[in-house]
């Protein structure tokens, strides 16, 4: 997803899966604190009323809807944190986890999943919400 899209827009699109089903609506953005880029968005799902965190990169925005390029099942069973907060760190290393994602700012490309597990750099948050003050 290209970075110097505006977060905002993205509240209120819908979000796809892998297969072209509808998952749910963006609920929240949460910004890399580092970059201040969009990094994960909350959709809800309409499964039991939740809101699934997925990753914006590699998802696409695409027609004012946003493509993501998992599978149903993976994104329902994403950890569930509750929206509104700050993720922590360990929050989202466990979403990096949970969809096999490359970690950022790991020179070697290590991915998160797997013996070698590289945990963020210490000098960075990650996990704000668009448009909150912090």
């Amino acid at each position: 997803m290209h970075g110097d899209i505006d977060p905002r827009s993205l509240i209120g699109c819908k979000a796809y899966d892998s297969a072209g089903t509808r998952i749910g609506t963006v609920d929240e953005v949460y910004l890399d604190d580092a970059t201040g880029r969009p990094q994960w968005a909350a959709v809800r799902t309409g499964l039991f009323h939740r809101d699934a965190f997925v990753p914006l990169e590699p998802s696409e925005l695409r027609g004012g809807t946003l493509r993501v390029p998992f599978a149903r099942e993976l994104i329902k069973d994403a950890p569930d944190f509750g929206v509104g907060r700050h993720l922590s760190p360990a929050q989202e290393l466990q979403l990096y986890h949970h969809y096999g994602l490359t970690l950022p700012g790991t020179a070697d490309g290590r991915r998160a999943r797997g013996s070698g597990q590289a945990a963020p750099p210490a000098d960075r948050d990650f996990g704000r919400i668009a448009g909150a003050e912090g």
